[in-house]
């Protein structure tokens, strides 16, 4: 196998994975503008909390993304190619909209905020599409791994960026020097998109926007088992779904307080997730996307269990400390792989609307695990709670011999495209 002979140091130093850090980053950036750190403004600006929660639409643009994918996929600008050229162009456009939210006043006019919110979520989800489809074309296979390592990196660090880094900032200058800093930061990121390369690949986009729409969906489902496999996309972080739905309101009813959540749970966290989405796409480059499914299910179930140990010895700091790295450090693992994963699955043709159809898939559950957990913990009690979210990871260990089988070589071949 090809992915097994690969040097797992040398493909985090190749060029095509190294460009993903920035463009992780430029990805990551705009989100907390449109949410928390937007919230926190409104907050200071004394918004009625209920308007503030309907300000939680604008975010709308990131679930619904796949309905225009392929538009992206369709054209083409004239200048950087098929992918940077949309990705600077969106950059360009997030940088001025993000300088104009920071200029509005949510406190005196909300609804010229939230059209302002709204275009640059619109923008950003646009970005993703496209920022994903660069990924999937520009990486060889051995290095989809490290590719999907470098890129959770980048998000993470622009998450803290706009997010923390951002609130600070705002105890010092005005909330408008604050989204004009991020504004120019993401200007910057254009030169991300320069330095990055090209794909090797040459690859005829779809003839016309009929195609770009329809043909994604029959390449798609000429696959073999193509509707399980969306099943499988839906339940493979299951377990790890339903437990970090209740993470932070087990630690504050064991006794944490805000600032233990806070610095363990978020902080110390986030570093252990990038740990493990490094360590992860370090494996994945030496053994192969398929083996790294399997390790990481099984390490994603049991990591669950260190919640139980902590429920079981109640406010003990180190206890709380080991059960959230190790929890996170398997996440990461398990997100390198699964993200790599989705991207072997697509056709160079339509990644954008297949990636964004995929992502959309996976986050159904995100969305929907949480919903039970409350219900479960009040008749379950937190050690059974934990205990049981380990059941949640069978559903896709018991799908992998289908879509990943152990001996198979990574990625599922699909039938050859009809003739046109």
């Amino acid at each position: 196998m090809q992915d097994s002979k690969a040097d797992w140091l040398k493909v985090f130093t190749e060029r095509r994975v190294l460009c993903l850090l920035g463009l992780g980053f430029s990805s990551g950036l705009p989100l907390p503008l449109t949410s928390s750190t937007l919230q926190a403004w409104m907050t200071t600006e004394k918004v009625d909390l209920r308007l503030i929660g309907i300000f939680g639409l604008v975010g709308l643009p990131y679930t619904v993304k796949v309905l225009w994918a392929p538009v992206l996929d369709r054209f083409a600008l004239p200048l950087l190619g098929r992918r940077r050229g949309w990705i600077a162009l969106l950059q360009i456009l997030l940088g001025g909209v993000v300088l104009a939210l920071g200029f509005s006043a949510p406190g005196r006019l909300p609804w010229l905020a939230a059209s302002l919110a709204l275009a640059v979520a619109f923008l950003s989800a646009s970005q993703d599409i496209v920022i994903d489809a660069y990924r999937a074309d520009v990486l060889k296979r051995d290095e989809l791994g490290a590719g999907a390592a470098t890129t959770v990196i980048g998000y993470r660090v622009a998450l803290l960026t706009s997010g923390a880094m951002a609130l600070v900032l705002s105890d010092h200058v005005p909330w408008r020097m604050v989204y004009a800093f991020m504004a120019g930061i993401m200007i910057v990121n254009v030169s991300f998109t320069l330095v990055s390369p090209e794909p090797r690949e040459r690859v005829v986009p779809p003839a016309n926007l009929r195609d770009a729409v329809w043909q994604p969906l029959v390449v798609y489902f000429q696959k073999r088992g193509a509707v399980e496999m969306l099943l499988f996309i839906m339940v493979y972080k299951l377990g790890d779904a339903v437990a970090g739905a209740m993470t932070t309101p087990f630690l504050l009813e064991l006794g944490f307080s805000r600032t233990d959540v806070g610095m363990v749970n978020k902080g110390f966290g986030l570093f252990s997730t990038l740990l493990g989405t490094l360590a992860g796409g370090a494996f994945i480059a030496k053994v192969g996307i398929n083996r790294s499914l399997w390790v990481f299910a099984f390490l994603q179930a049991l990591s669950n269990l260190t919640f139980t140990i902590l429920a079981l010895a109640g406010r003990s700091y180190p206890t709380m400390v080991a059960a959230v790295g190790i929890e996170n450090v398997c996440g990461g693992m398990g997100t390198a792989a699964f993200l790599a994963f989705m991207m072997s699955l697509c056709d160079k043709r339509f990644t954008a609307t297949q990636y964004a159809l995929l992502t959309s898939i996976m986050a159904v559950t995100r969305v929907l695990a949480g919903v039970p957990t409350g219900f479960m913990v009040s008749a379950m009690g937190w050690p059974a709670f934990y205990t049981a979210t380990v059941l949640g990871a069978v559903p896709g260990i018991l799908l992998l011999p289908r879509f990943a089988p152990w001996r198979a070589k990574d990625g599922l071949k699909s039938d050859p495209p009809p003739e046109a």
